[in-house]
């Protein structure tokens, strides 16, 4: 799984960065890495830019870790560039647009400020 998820922590916010392939037969455990590896509290920062290819379990797991992380009163970004893949295939499935992100610098001044949208602390 290495190969597909790198982690790292910055100004106390944890970052996931995604490479390859994201699909039926990794999601899961892709998954599972995520939710192991991140910690309880604080912001997330997802980076897909290094998706080359994201199906629908891949944006179900992104629905389910985007779940979680708010359950747990905490805010997320996805990192999906400017266009490519990830981007695509979020937009055509009508992914929450207000946690799509262009660019890892937008998003991470973006979790600084506060609340990204209401109801979310």
């Amino acid at each position: 799984m290495t190969r597909q998820v790198a982690f790292g922590r910055q100004d106390g916010t944890d970052v996931v960065r995604l490479h390859g392939e994201i699909d039926f037969a990794n999601a899961a455990a892709i998954g599972r890495e995520i939710v192991h590896r991140t910690g309880t509290s604080g912001p997330v920062l997802i980076d897909l830019t290094g998706v080359a290819f994201l199906d629908g379990a891949g944006v179900r797991l992104l629905d389910a870790l985007v779940a979680d992380v708010e359950r747990q009163g905490r805010r997320i970004r996805l990192v999906v560039g400017p266009s490519g893949p990830a981007r695509m295939t979020l937009m055509l499935r009508a992914f929450r647009d207000e946690l799509l992100a262009a660019e890892l610098d937008e998003a991470a001044a973006e979790l600084g400020r506060g609340p990204a949208y209401p109801g979310v602390p």
